[in-house]
């Protein structure tokens, strides 16, 4: 199963449409993908327990009930992975940012073990308005990939003046990853 995330609270807008083509994409190589959406999760912020790191840091697990331990056993399941998020002020959506920091400090220093090690993943930042930002989005989320051991394969940046074909060349990967990986 390949895991396709996604971090928009607009069913309808640009970021979605980025999700439903990465999925598409998988799909139509014979593969098998799941949506999960942070925004209908409700993944909460990191709480910074204890001393700074609490569970996080000695056994990979996050004392948060709210959705973050089932994401992060799909992600473990997973084959390859697809971050989608919106572009706001040049870095990924509030909500994406609460995921990247908990998986970050549940899994980078469980790097041999951890749940994204070798995995590939597709990048997508999506910017609605002027379309700026997607650049230092895309590098936030590549700095993350390496912190938790994942292997940055496409990275696109999404506007509102470039959508169609885009969303073409998104489809493109999602199908190349599904078959480099089954």
């Amino acid at each position: 199963m390949h895991l396709v995330i996604t971090a928009s609270p607009n069913a309808d807008g640009l970021t979605a449409a980025c999700g439903k083509s990465a999925y598409e994409g998988i799909l139509s190589a014979g593969g098998a993908a799941k949506i999960a959406d942070i925004s209908a999760i409700g993944l909460e912020s990191c709480r910074i327990c204890e001393d700074g790191w609490g569970t996080c840091r000695s056994a990979a697990k996050c004392v948060i009930q709210d959705g973050f331990a089932e994401l992060q056993a799909e992600i473990r399941a997973a084959k390859g992975l697809v971050l989608v998020t919106p572009v706001y002020w040049g870095q990924p959506s509030e909500r994406m940012q609460y995921f990247l920091c908990r998986f970050r400090r549940c899994e980078s220093l469980f790097r041999e073990d951890g749940a994204a090690k070798g995995k590939p993943v597709d990048l997508i930042a999506a910017a609605g308005g002027s379309g700026n930002g997607t650049a230092p989005c895309l590098l936030e989320m590549e700095s993350w990939c390496r912190h938790v051991g994942a292997v940055p394969r496409e990275r696109f940046g999404v506007t509102r003046f470039n959508r169609e074909p885009m969303l073409a060349a998104i489809r493109d990967a999602g199908k190349r990853m599904a078959q480099e990986t089954n």
